[in-house]
């Protein structure tokens, strides 16, 4: 399976990645706050529709390396609100990103059972331009990777060499059109 995401329309990156663990548990690292803030970022997550989807970040807790000079405000508590628009627990979770000004993106993600593993799909959508979907595809490549490392008990990779590697990937696969 091809872990990078890919344009789907002008608005929209989809991802899959297959995780060493079963729905139950990667639902888990989903919607629990303290286990969100070792991959993502924590925060609360209303499970229900309408629910507050508050996100937390710290990328200091996520890596040990210096935080690039253009991403500093987001170093630490930098914080982001949303709200849940759709939740079928343990397979669905829906909810808007970085609701400001009365514009967000969504994100969904979706949950499959592959054996003793999960699949999960993950959708960013309605995101307004290609710059913005070349780093929304290269944040969530990074984050998927760490909660890989995670659920498979082992050190996570560098947050920002994988970033940085992983952006200048996605310049060359999102199309200039996108």
């Amino acid at each position: 399976m091809d872990e990078y995401g890919v344009a789907t329309d002008k608005a929209t990156v989809h991802m899959k990645k297959l995780l060493p663990a079963s729905v139950d548990v990667v639902w888990e690292y989903l919607t629990e706050s303290d286990k969100r803030a070792t991959w993502l970022a924590s925060g609360e997550m209303g499970l229900h529709v309408g629910g507050q989807a508050e996100l937390c970040f710290n990328f200091k807790q996520l890596t040990t390396e210096a935080t690039p000079e253009r991403f500093l405000p987001y170093e630490s508590n930098h914080r982001q609100q949303g709200h849940v628009t759709a939740c079928e627990p343990p397979h669905l979770l829906s909810f808007t990103w970085n609701e400001r000004d009365g514009r967000s993106s969504e994100v969904r993600f979706e949950l499959q059972a592959q054996g003793e593993q999960t699949l999960l799909i993950l959708t960013h959508s309605r995101l307004p331009n290609r710059a913005e979907m070349v780093s929304v595809a290269s944040g969530w490549h990074t984050h998927l990777g760490i909660l890989e490392d995670r659920l498979n008990r082992q050190a996570p990779r560098q947050f920002w060499a994988t970033h940085a590697r992983l952006e200048a990937e996605y310049q060359t696969r999102i199309p200039a059109g996108a």
